[in-house]
């Protein structure tokens, strides 16, 4: 029988294979792939299950294969296999197909239609006017790429999923506060008791540089809290494809809200890293005026299928390398797992199986460019 969750187990001191620190995407997608694997493995997070402090929360991300980037055109497939796989275990559906759009001339629709069909992945590239016949809720100045296999990724229920089939001890509201590697593996140090394991796979998102601030030699990690906005939709039934959108000035990005949006199906927008640096702790969940206006300003020029007036807004944090590559690398005991740099959250049973590769020593698996610097 699994111990009770936030509940002590063996007396003071609890002793497992691995300890995954974070129960946000990474780190259930973590647990999930362990638990798979048979690994003795407990799960904390410092919150109660599916909390807003983070990164990927809520209903609504974009799953996309479009990168400028190979490597992560290819890591995006990989993970879609996984995702299916997931889906069916789980006996539900955890991307809904919608289709995305990429436009504008830094995005360069031309060219990255290209990278993909050089993957094998389905591209279509459209003219203005067949794209805006097409979606009449956008305004287009050039080509457009139509990209089928996109959709709308649900973190909140895939996080239940993954927990839910994992197999594993997890404990909610249950805070790291340190981490402390030694020869025989590390000690983590709860509030109540300590816990000693093998390997620590610390997936905290915003809250890892501080956990492992002297621990590990990090590269700068920049946390940023990002403003978004749920726009009614003019015609509800209107289907809306993700999209991604850069005339050279603020990277803009959209998606159905799912049930993030409310019942009318609202249409999420944002500007891509726009917003205040903090750290985990420093956050305010207030969206400014200046983010506001350049967001609706942006909805009244180029969406004219949504009304210019959201009905909600909320916030979550980026934490971003700054290449906006992943670090994801084993040091000694411990596995660093940031792999967000606000578009982690589509790869994330892939992630969970390398970290569960560096767990078990197979370090070879991992990208190169997702290592620490020694």
């Amino acid at each position: 029988m699994l111990p009770v969750p936030g509940k002590p187990a063996y007396g003071r001191r609890m002793d497992v294979e691995v300890a995954v620190v974070g129960a946000g995407l990474m780190g259930a997608a973590t647990g999930y792939a362990l638990g798979r694997r048979g690994t003795r493995t407990a799960l904390f997070e410092a919150r109660a299950p599916g909390h807003r402090a983070g990164s990927s929360h809520g209903s609504a991300r974009i799953f996309r294969r479009v990168y400028p980037d190979p490597l992560y055109v290819e890591l995006a497939g990989r993970a879609r296999v996984l995702w299916q796989a997931l889906e069916d275990a789980a006996g539900e559906t955890l991307i809904t197909p919608t289709g995305g759009i990429d436009h504008g001339a830094d995005r360069d629709p031309v060219r990255l239609a290209a990278i993909l069909r050089a993957a094998g992945v389905r591209a279509e590239v459209l003219t203005a006017q067949d794209a805006g016949s097409r979606w009449p809720g956008f305004v287009f100045d050039g080509p457009v790429l139509f990209h089928p296999e996109a959709g709308v990724l649900d973190p909140d229920r895939a996080i239940a999923a993954m927990l839910r089939l994992a197999g594993i001890r997890w404990y909610p509201d249950t805070a790291v506060l340190a981490v402390e590697p030694d020869a025989d593996g590390v000690l983590l140090r709860l509030p109540d008791r300590t816990v000693r394991a093998g390997t620590a796979v610390i997936a905290a998102g915003a809250w890892l540089p501080r956990l492992l601030d002297g621990v590990v030699d990090l590269p700068r990690l920049t946390v940023t809290e990002q403003r978004v906005f749920h726009f009614p939709r003019r015609d509800p039934a209107a289907r809306w494809p993700t999209f991604m959108h850069d005339e050279g000035k603020t990277m803009m990005y959209g998606l159905p809200a799912g049930r993030d949006g409310g019942p009318d199906g609202a249409v999420k927008v944002g500007a891509h890293f726009v917003g205040p640096q903090v750290s985990a702790d420093t956050r305010t969940g207030v969206v400014d005026e200046e983010t506001r206006q350049l967001v609706t300003g942006y909805v009244r020029e180029w969406l004219p299928g949504l009304e210019p007036v959201p009905h909600n807004e909320t916030t979550c944090l980026y934490t971003a390398t700054d290449t906006e590559d992943f670090i994801l690398d084993r040091v000694g005991p411990l596995v660093v797992c940031s792999t967000c740099s606000g578009h982690g959250a589509k790869f994330a049973p892939l992630i969970g199986e390398l970290a569960a590769d560096l767990c078990a020593g197979q370090a070879d698996r991992v990208p190169s460019r997702f290592r620490l610097a020694r």
